[in-house]
């Protein structure tokens, strides 16, 4: 395990625009505040969402789109550097309203109603290529 502290003070509470996309909210958020790390958590409903699974065997993302309104029963992820640019790894559960869950790593999303939190890291997170899983990766 590679691991390191980290301190920051700054906090962010955000309600994500209506029919904006739920990841490019995260990273707008964090290109007007100069966010380069940062971890969130959100909740919500998107109208759809396009959300990947990553091929462990093949080392490629698949994607599965979902036309439907669903709710953000949970959202996960944090902002770094990945090729120089703010990135939101996203990830989220959605549930249907049959209340089936999916979950996955989400690529977009139309946003119906969404709520974030957000807290940053004084330090910046640069994702680098991992080799044993051909990742983009930060520490």
């Amino acid at each position: 395990m590679d691991y390191r502290e980290v301190s920051g003070e700054r906090e962010f509470v955000a309600r994500l625009g209506h029919g904006a996309d739920w990841r490019e909210e995260i990273e707008s958020l964090a290109d007007d505040e100069g966010i380069d790390a940062a971890w969130f958590v959100g909740m919500g409903a998107v109208q759809d969402a396009d959300v990947w699974y990553y091929d462990q065997d093949d080392q490629e993302y698949h994607e599965v789109s979902f036309d439907e309104p669903m709710e953000v029963a949970a959202c996960v992820g944090n902002v770094s550097l990945l090729d120089g640019e703010r990135f939101a790894h996203t990830h989220a559960v959605l549930s249907r309203e049959s209340g089936q869950a999916l979950a996955g790593h989400l690529d977009s999303a139309t946003v119906f109603a969404g709520e974030l939190y957000v807290r940053t890291f004084d330090e910046p997170l640069v994702r680098e290529r991992d080799e044993p899983t051909d990742l983009d990766l930060w520490l």
